[in-house]
């Protein structure tokens, strides 16, 4: 039996930058469509593409609307993970900042690298003065569900996502910050 290769070291994580939207958009799809290959069904997968990811990726970088952001992390080889994080943008987040999405490549996951990523943006929105964080997670993403708890969120309710790739059940999943 072979051992996987460690994840490599990650040299930074840092503010994304604007140039880095199209990359971005495909280290999204990327980790997407191997989360939810076997969740979303077949269309919903077939429609997510780079071209469907570049515009939140360029408006969210742009700075265009206030409290929105995102981190990478960067290692040698280029970018490994990344979340994005805005105002909340669904009722069920009751007033958190909204953590929109936290995407780490396989070849990087398994070293603390998802944790130290989900750290640094609690405590980058825990400095914009946010009292609490949440995010939606699909609710059949057991995966992600236990890696939340692990990082002390809490689930705190559950709402119907209609799309718009596909419609999902959903937990919320949110951190106090103060």
């Amino acid at each position: 039996m072979s051992r996987a290769a460690p994840p490599a070291p990650v040299a930074a994580i840092r503010p994304a930058r604007p140039e880095e939207a199209a990359p971005l958009a495909a280290l999204h799809v990327e980790v997407w469509r191997e989360t939810y290959r076997d969740l979303a069904p077949p269309e919903a997968l077939r429609r997510l593409d780079e071209a469907r990811r570049l515009p939140f990726w360029r408006a969210t970088l742009a700075g265009g609307e206030a409290g929105a952001g995102a981190l990478v992390a960067e290692g040698p080889q280029g970018l490994l993970g990344v979340s994005a994080f805005a105002p909340a943008g669904h009722p069920a987040m009751a007033g958190a900042a909204e953590i929109k999405h936290l995407y780490v490549r396989r070849a990087a996951r398994g070293g603390g690298l998802g944790a130290r990523l989900l750290s640094e943006t609690l405590a980058g929105l825990r400095a914009r003065g946010h009292a609490a964080a949440a995010l939606a997670v699909v609710e059949q993403n057991a995966g992600a569900r236990a890696f939340y708890a692990a990082q002390g969120g809490e689930e705190a309710g559950r709402f119907t996502d209609p799309g718009p790739l596909w419609r999902s059940s959903n937990i919320v999943v949110r951190w106090r910050l103060d």
